[in-house]
């Protein structure tokens, strides 16, 4: 009869599990963040916005967090890229991969309830191309990356515009839109951390 060996087993900070996601930096933040669903594409919208847009990394808020109440129930999300210029929010960004379309919506409704007031211009891309919108009428203004307002162009339009409240009889209406196609996204890198 063989023997009985007992079998050394590695201590778990032995062994090496590999993360299920490739981590890259955030242009912006310079935060480690995983590359998962449409990451690559916030990228691409972030570093034209910084070479070729003007904006700074000041101007440029990554993850904006956005909470609504729907009944008695919070429901917590965040805006992929909030654009200020001296300070107020005037443009948001969805970065999104596949079809365009089905995202407009769910923008326009973020950029009606993430501030006091209705943040002016709405963006959704796939980092290749880009719809722009207004955010308070919903309709299309432009097609194309070139479509994106420059800081300048952003900062002309600023001085002639009034913002304007969401009407309180439309809030409730919006939230469940937002929340309807919000919690549709999938592959989001949120509550993802490298040192998991």
């Amino acid at each position: 009869m063989k023997p009985i060996v007992p079998v050394k087993r590695k201590a778990a900070s032995d062994v090496h599990i590999p993360k299920p996601f490739r981590f890259i930096t955030d242009f912006v933040t310079g935060e480690k963040i995983p590359d998962v669903g449409a990451e690559a594409n916030r990228q691409t919208i972030e570093r034209l916005l910084l070479t070729e847009k003007g904006y700074t990394k000041k101007d440029i808020e990554v993850d904006a967090p956005l909470e609504v109440t729907i009944g008695n129930e919070p429901y917590r999300s965040s805006v992929d890229l909030v654009i200020s210029v001296d300070g107020t929010r005037y443009m948001v960004i969805k970065c999104a991969p596949g079809s365009l379309g089905s995202r407009e919506r769910e923008i326009v409704s973020a950029a009606r309830l993430l501030d006091e007031y209705q943040i002016p211009v709405s963006v959704v891309s796939d980092g290749k191309t880009a719809v722009v919108l207004d955010s308070v009428s919903g309709k299309k203004i432009g097609e194309g990356l070139d479509a994106i307002p420059s800081k300048k162009a952003l900062q002309e339009t600023a001085n002639s515009l009034e913002l304007q409240p969401l009407p309180e009889k439309r809030l409730d209406r919006e939230k469940l839109i937002f929340r309807s196609y919000d919690s549709m996204n999938v592959n989001v890198g949120r509550n993802v951390s490298p040192n998991q």
